[in-house]
């Protein structure tokens, strides 16, 4: 059991899926590539979707959610959809939980397969998911998610957001700011508009230990060289600068990242190797943080 001050963490499984590796490399050469993450026969590299519980200070925060149930067989099999081993639901009654409990969602952006799990279909009608929950979502990626661009407009579903506009629940940040006690969130720009990381610390301890949920600033341990951007990023010049700036400070201060795309590396610290190049450090599930 993992903990950081007052707050108790728990690694919260919600399933695979696949995705084509050349667009979750971006301009790396498959034959690199292939090296760290084997390809299925169509090309597809699986990803774990690990969302991460924050209990403590009457709170009871769940950092996104997966891509939830709502897809029908063409999209699993397009995408691999695994949930054999791994729910949302199964993972939350295994840390003594169930939604009902959820007093917070923080999401780190849009795309379905960090906010799917928001909502459900009950008796073919569209319902929150965290009927207890307020949902913390920066307001312009909120804005940027309901108008979106050409290049994204594949990775946000109308069924994922229409129920949270319509909640009252929603909870529209602007920037990086202090959410709540040792818990924070910081703004970035490249993989979408105003995605956002969760940090959580303990203000009151000298030992400064932190952890981030890096989401897809870092969406593996394999992305942290500059070049190594997905494809996906709609500023991939601007996610090099980002990162670039985010390791220096992750390696200054020795904090831990928590990877939410990566299948085998739960956490990490980062250091640099002897050609200055980053690299991964103390991987580690979380539970020995």
């Amino acid at each position: 059991m993992a903990k950081i001050g007052d707050y108790t963490l728990h690694p919260i499984e919600t399933g695979t899926f696949g995705l084509d590796g050349g667009a979750m490399f971006g301009v790396v050469p498959k034959p690199l590539w292939e090296r760290r993450m084997v390809p299925d026969e169509r090309n597809r590299i699986k990803l774990s979707m690990r969302c991460l519980l924050i209990e403590g200070g009457g709170k009871l925060i769940l950092v996104d959610n997966g891509l939830g149930n709502k897809y029908d067989p063409k999209f699993a099999g397009l995408y691999n959809v695994d949930h054999s081993s791994d729910t949302l639901d199964a993972s939350l009654a295994s840390a003594g939980f169930s939604r009902t409990d959820i007093t917070d969602v923080i999401l780190t952006h849009l795309h379905f397969d960090h906010a799917g799990g928001s909502t459900e279909e009950v008796d073919g009608k569209l319902h929150v998911a965290f009927e207890n929950a307020r949902f913390h979502v920066q307001r312009d990626h909120w804005v940027a998610a309901n108008a979106p661009n050409a290049r994204e407009r594949a990775s946000f579903f109308r069924e994922n957001l229409e129920p949270l506009a319509a909640s009252g629940q929603l909870n529209l940040l602007h920037g990086q700011q202090d959410i709540f006690k040792g818990i924070s969130v910081d703004t970035f720009f490249g993989h979408t508009e105003s995605m956002q990381t969760v940090s959580i610390s303990d203000p009151d301890s000298e030992d400064e230990k932190t952890l981030v949920f890096v989401a897809d600033l870092l969406p593996t341990s394999h992305h942290l060289a500059p070049a190594w951007t997905m494809g996906y990023d709609i500023r991939p010049l601007k996610t090099m600068d980002e990162k670039d700036a985010f390791l220096k400070r992750a390696i200054e201060a020795d904090w831990d990242l928590f990877f939410e795309h990566d299948p085998d590396v739960e956490i990490a610290r980062v250091i640099l190797d002897e050609r200055g190049r980053p690299v991964v450090a103390q991987a580690r599930p979380l539970k020995e943080l």
